[in-house]
């Protein structure tokens, strides 16, 4: 490797120790017994690492194509990361799915809890939690005081998930978590574990308290981020910058054409019905339809298997230790559905995890094949698995931590909409369950824009809502509950998410869309000798990029 690949290295073992909570989600070994230094210098030494970083990789030249790419992206990805945290907005990001508290209390999740190393891993992360929490309070009112502030609503809505996730009747996360893992050691350790198990619920409690009676009271009225705010996120998570007026009309644009193609599928189920006419006919077939938290993530785990067994060797060449993934219902309630990659030495698999609202028991298939093509293969588990994989290409930076949301959630929808174009999206209960996730993510682009930057509704905008005014939450709402076929309180959840973590939502749709544009620049340069699984195989391999530094790079290929 040469000398920038040696920045990138170094890199990752500097950045471990400062970032144990990041460094137990992308699977680095070793730091598990500890949390990150949520307190404002904390924040100051990752920041100081990707300063010094960029420095060093401004003295380097690249001595290769690979060089190039890996120099291109560390700069986009670091440079972005400096950008946000001398804006403020890294430590007073408050909001319900992305946030330090969240980074916590999920850490936990992806630890291992069998042996007797892992025990006591578990055991010190739980002690850790009471001060890790008290360092982000600290840092939160340090932004505060600098006028850097989340929205008041954000704030009472993240207090309500605390007294959800602490509540003994709710999620009782922390003691359960004790419980669970204490259940095969000594009554000594299974006593320690409780303890520490319920210091971190108190402390979940009192972070709940003070985003109440302290940080919310400081809060911003107005949830909208406004232009200047926006455009940095939208930088940010998509690695480009876009013409946001230019993407919030052609979300009208592309609603318009999916709900359109939703009408034609939906006629192949209800002969003349409508698409609701359609939704309630899947709904109310009994083999589209499963019972129970656990039968239905059995569901998930059959078809994930049987996906990556069908595409194996005939669109993707899966490498051996991706060829495990493994569905998981998450230990709280919040809504999400979400993948987390492997760990470094594959020893923990790849995982989709479902956060089934409380009181769901009932599932409709129909509307999730889909998403198991969108979590396992070929979408994010394919993805980040082989990025892990390439040791032979890709630094261990580009594997590990490189991450764009516009990338990796581009990709992810590009998968589904693949999969209908290999044909394994024949059922029209299965395609209209695709189109329906598709449109979902249509009406991202336009709320999220419209409601941050408090644009004008278009006076002609093909479903006649609202023209002229400008959006506000309770018009995002309304906008959602007429085009999206989501249970109402995950569709608030959806709502708040959107309020409080500007610019990520649109990024599946625009960057589906750009992955498509280069899907199509390299068949118009290549001719008759392109070839989609070389595409694939090719642009995979670069690992995840900004989508400008993508672009650049599959020009040159």
């Amino acid at each position: 490797m040469g000398s920038i690949d040696d920045i990138a290295d170094r890199y990752v073992e500097q950045w471990a120790p400062l970032d144990p909570i990041g460094a137990t989600f992308v699977g680095v070994a070793g730091h598990d017994d500890t949390l990150t230094d949520l307190s404002p210098d904390g924040f100051a030494a990752l920041a100081d690492l990707d300063r010094r970083t960029l420095a060093a990789l401004a003295a380097e030249t690249p001595a290769t194509e690979t060089e190039r790419v890996a120099k291109e992206a560390m700069q986009e990805r670091l440079g972005l990361a400096l950008e946000r945290f001398e804006a403020g907005d890294m430590t007073s990001d408050v909001n319900v799915i992305s946030s330090p508290l969240h980074g916590v209390r999920s850490s936990f999740d992806l630890m291992a809890t069998e042996g007797e190393e892992a025990v006591a891993n578990v055991k010190a992360r739980l002690a850790a939690v009471p001060a890790a929490l008290e360092q982000w309070q600290r840092s939160l009112l340090h932004a505060a005081q600098q006028g850097h502030v989340a929205p008041a609503r954000q704030i009472i809505e993240v207090a309500k998930q605390c007294e959800v996730w602490a509540d003994p009747d709710g999620d009782n996360f922390y003691p359960d978590l004790a419980a669970k893992v204490g259940g095969g050691t000594s009554a000594t350790l299974a006593a320690e574990l409780a303890r520490n198990a319920e210091a971190a619920r108190a402390a979940t409690v009192a972070h709940g308290e003070f985003l109440r009676r302290e940080l919310a009271p400081l809060g911003r009225e107005k949830e909208a981020a406004g232009r200047e705010r926006y455009q940095l996120a939208s930088r940010y998570f998509l690695g480009a910058t876009v013409d946001l007026d230019e993407a919030y009309a052609w979300g009208f644009e592309e609603l318009a054409r999916l709900e359109s193609e939703m009408r034609t599928v939906a006629d192949k189920i209800v002969p003349g019905g409508s698409v609701d006419d359609a939704v309630a006919a899947l709904d109310a077939d009994p083999a589209r339809t499963i019972r129970g938290k656990e039968a239905f993530r059995d569901w998930m785990q059959s078809l994930a298997d049987a996906t990556v067994q069908e595409l194996n060797g005939r669109h993707f060449d899966i490498p051996a230790q991706v060829q495990q993934i493994e569905c998981m219902l998450a230990p709280t309630s919040d809504g999400g559905i979400y993948y987390t990659g492997p760990s470094e030495d594959f020893s923990r698999p790849g995982r989709m995890w479902w956060a089934v609202p409380q009181g769901v028991e009932e599932f409709s298939t129909w509307r999730e094949v889909t998403t198991v093509y969108h979590e396992g293969v070929p979408g994010h588990h394919l993805q980040i698995g082989q990025t892990y994989v390439r040791a032979e290409l890709l630094n261990r930076w580009r594997r590990i931590l490189a991450w764009s949301s516009g990338h990796g959630e581009g990709w992810a929808l590009y998968a589904e909409r693949l999969m209908d174009e290999l044909g394994y999206l024949a059922d029209p209960g299965d395609k209209l369950g695709m189109l329906d996730g598709q449109a979902f993510r249509a009406v991202r682009v336009i709320i999220d824009i419209g409601m941050h930057l408090e644009l004008e509704i278009p006076r002609d905008n093909p479903f006649g809502f609202a023209p002229g005014e400008r959006w506000t939450p309770e018009l995002g709402w309304e906008f959602l509950r007429a085009h999206c076929r989501v249970e109402e309180k995950s569709l608030r959840f959806e709502l708040n998410r959107y309020l409080g973590w500007p610019g990520q939502a649109p990024s599946y749709k625009l960057g589906e869309r750009a992955w498509l544009t280069a899907r199509d620049d390299a068949r118009a340069r290549k001719g008759a000798d392109f070839d989609l699984k070389a595409f694939h195989r090719d642009a995979l391999n670069l690992g995840s990029l900004g989508l400008d530094p993508l672009r650049a790079a599959l020009q040159r290929i």
